[in-house]
């Protein structure tokens, strides 16, 4: 299985509720193995997935039932 890693940008007043939301919705998604917040840095979430089994477009729009202007960044 190959692990990619993309980087979303959300806004930063987003709360600690918000993201753990975020984070857990991502988790549950297929193909997802880890999606966490920086702890120095709470706009920039890494989301490790496998691109055979999810959809970076996908993911974003799960991040966008949160924040509806987050952007993918890439790595």
């Amino acid at each position: 299985m190959d692990i990619t890693d993309i980087l979303i940008h959300v806004h930063p007043a987003l709360s600690a509720g918000q993201r753990a939301k975020i984070e857990d919705a991502l988790i549950a998604s297929k193909g997802v193995v880890a999606a966490t917040f920086s702890p120095t840095h709470a706009h920039m979430l890494t989301v490790a997935y496998d691109p055979e089994a999810a959809h970076a477009g996908q993911l974003l729009e799960t991040v966008r039932e949160w924040d509806a202007a987050a952007t993918m960044v890439g790595l």
